[in-house]
């Protein structure tokens, strides 16, 4: 048992029994906080350290999308992709596992400008997790190792999106090693940050484009929103001022254009109803045109 603050040596026989599957187990395991129930689900989230806006949007609404679910996100606690997961999952209230590449002492979470999130996690009961001692300092060339935890830990595991020389597609080949579920978010062809994810759509992997595609890989049946469903025309009543204004301009299909052009909102905002709309199946847009479901 160690004296740093909160950390502890975890003991093999405690370990989540996925892990025992993969190759190359660690010697030991070192945690502060506490894992999820045995029967969460865990979904690992990978990226882009240089996390576009779409790719920001598009992980925050999806795993927004999650909560009430029994999911915990694991991620690596990284800039970009890894702290957007992570922080979506806090404001979801979910559980959440980090892995960094360094210890798990104060004086070596890495990298420093997300140690106020590590504090968080721990704070809302979530954990931290590495095999590194807890003074260990990171070094680039164990990040590969640690990613493998990260896709031994999990169910699935979930791209945003990678380039073509993105570490992400090392994670997405242990993926397939270890015999986990897949799953790539689509983006804009010639996007650079595309590569990754339109590549293993190609080879097989599962496109995602809203929550529920993320319960049907993880076997977990889909439950009525907490706002309650939109029925004769009514939309649910849990949505945010920029959506239901666009909600209710889609009494006739309009094109993004006229959608902006009517809205009083912020563009920004506007866009990012759009896609929270979307990823929850109330609007989809066809031949240019955006209408309900």
């Amino acid at each position: 048992m160690s004296n740093w603050a909160g950390i502890r040596e975890f003991p093999r026989g405690e370990w989540p029994a996925q892990l025992s599957e993969i190759p190359q187990l660690p010697k030991r395991l070192w945690i502060r906080g506490t894992l999820p129930p045995p029967e969460t689900k865990l979904l690992t989230v990978v990226g882009s350290r240089a996390l576009s806006r779409y790719g920001q949007e598009a992980c925050e609404n999806l795993i927004a999308g999650l909560a009430r679910y029994p999911i915990s996100i694991v991620s690596g606690l990284a800039l970009g992709t890894d702290a957007c997961a992570h922080k979506a999952a806090l404001r979801a209230g979910l559980h959440t596992i980090a892995i960094p590449g360094s210890g798990l002492d104060d004086s070596v979470i890495s990298p420093r400008t997300n140690f106020g999130l590590a504090k968080d996690i721990l704070a809302a009961g979530g954990a931290l997790l590495s095999e590194q001692e807890p003074m260990h300092k990171p070094w680039l060339a164990e990040f590969p190792s640690r990613n493998r935890l990260m896709v031994g830990l999990s169910d699935a595991v979930l791209i945003v999106e990678a380039g073509q020389k993105s570490g992400t597609l090392i994670t997405a080949r242990l993926t397939a090693d270890y015999n986990r579920e897949l799953l790539c978010i689509p983006h804009r062809i010639g996007d650079a940050h595309a590569f990754g994810p339109h590549l293993f759509i190609r080879l097989g992997a599962a496109l995602v484009t809203e929550p529920i595609h993320i319960l049907e890989a993880l076997k977990i049946a889909p439950r009525p929103p907490a706002g309650g469903s939109a029925t004769r025309g009514e939309p649910p009543n849990d949505l945010e001022d920029a959506e239901l204004s666009i909600w209710r301009m889609l009494e006739e299909p309009k094109t993004r254009d006229e959608i902006l052009r009517g809205n009083t909102e912020n563009a920004g905002d506007v866009l990012t109803a759009l896609v929270a709309l979307e990823l929850r199946g109330l609007i989809k847009e066809e031949f240019g045109a955006w209408h309900r479901s």
